[in-house]
């Protein structure tokens, strides 16, 4: 069973004549880490939005873990995904960073010694374990981020579906959250991110989707995806520095082939081959 199926989707907001998305098809497989980037406008949050039913088809098909979203509640399917706004400050309300995290296990009924449990794990995964005590309010943007998912993560979805979690996060913090989307991932969740940021989807994305005026202008392996010119032109988006970096050695001759290198290891590896030859 596929993770999210999406078919022939079409969605206009009230009081708007032109609709945000034109016919999306998708179709994301368990056990996937998926990035869906584009301009902004493009409908990704639109598209993301319907995969927790906070938005119903008009017209297409959404179904999550088989589930039709058009025939499901935001309840029901919030017992499998977990959804990270993009602005983190849309659902935080609790006094504590503690009470917080604990409050969707908490929801759903589980055992105490369970939600402690699963508090301290998500806790430590974010790095928020010195945190516990504070007001949500009273921190930065990125810690702020940071809690929200952590809540998220809390109640164990299924699919994660995370929207620009990696503003205001530094490198290490962006290394963390990669080394927690693939954990989450190789344990059989899904992820989907959502993102303008295109050096962490060279760096840890293995699949890329590209949206662009409502449509799917693009869907594949992120090395080639985000090596299309002619794509990311249309969709308006800049390429990740690494592949111009890698386009500006190829012209000069220093390496022999043109693709998208996910660590400097191996970018020094085929640039010391292409000095040899």
């Amino acid at each position: 069973m596929s993770a999210v199926v999406v078919e022939d989707l079409w969605y206009v907001y009230p009081g708007c004549s032109d609709p945000v998305l034109k016919g999306v098809n998708l179709r994301i497989s368990r056990g996937e880490l998926v990035a869906v980037v584009g301009e902004n406008g493009a409908g990704k949050t639109t598209l993301a939005k319907h995969f927790i039913g906070l938005l119903k088809p008009q017209r297409g098909r959404v179904e999550v873990f088989g589930l039709d979203v058009s025939k499901s509640s935001v309840h029901q399917l919030a017992r499998y995904v977990g959804f990270a706004f993009q602005s983190p400050d849309h659902q935080l309300f609790s006094e504590t960073v503690q009470r917080e995290v604990e409050f969707a296990p908490r929801n759903l009924g589980l055992p105490p010694s369970e939600v402690s449990r699963r508090v301290e794990e998500a806790l430590a995964k974010l790095g928020l374990t010195g945190f516990r005590d504070r007001s949500p309010l009273m921190l930065s943007s990125g810690e702020r981020r940071r809690v929200a998912l952590a809540s998220v993560i809390s109640h164990g979805p299924s699919l994660l579906v995370l929207d620009e979690p990696t503003v205001g996060q530094d490198a290490s913090q962006k290394r963390e959250l990669a080394s927690l989307l693939r954990s989450f991932t190789e344990e059989g969740g899904t992820a989907v991110v959502i993102t303008h940021d295109m050096e962490f989807v060279a760096d840890y994305v293995p699949r890329a989707v590209v949206m662009s005026r409502g449509v799917v202008v693009a869907d594949g392996p992120a090395e080639e995806v985000l090596v299309d010119d002619r794509t990311l032109k249309a969709a308006s988006l800049r390429p990740p520095a690494s592949v111009e970096l890698v386009k500006a050695l190829v012209n000069r001759g220093l390496i022999l082939r043109f693709s998208l290198y996910r660590s400097m290891a191996k970018l020094a590896s085929e640039l010391a081959e292409g000095l040899m030859h």
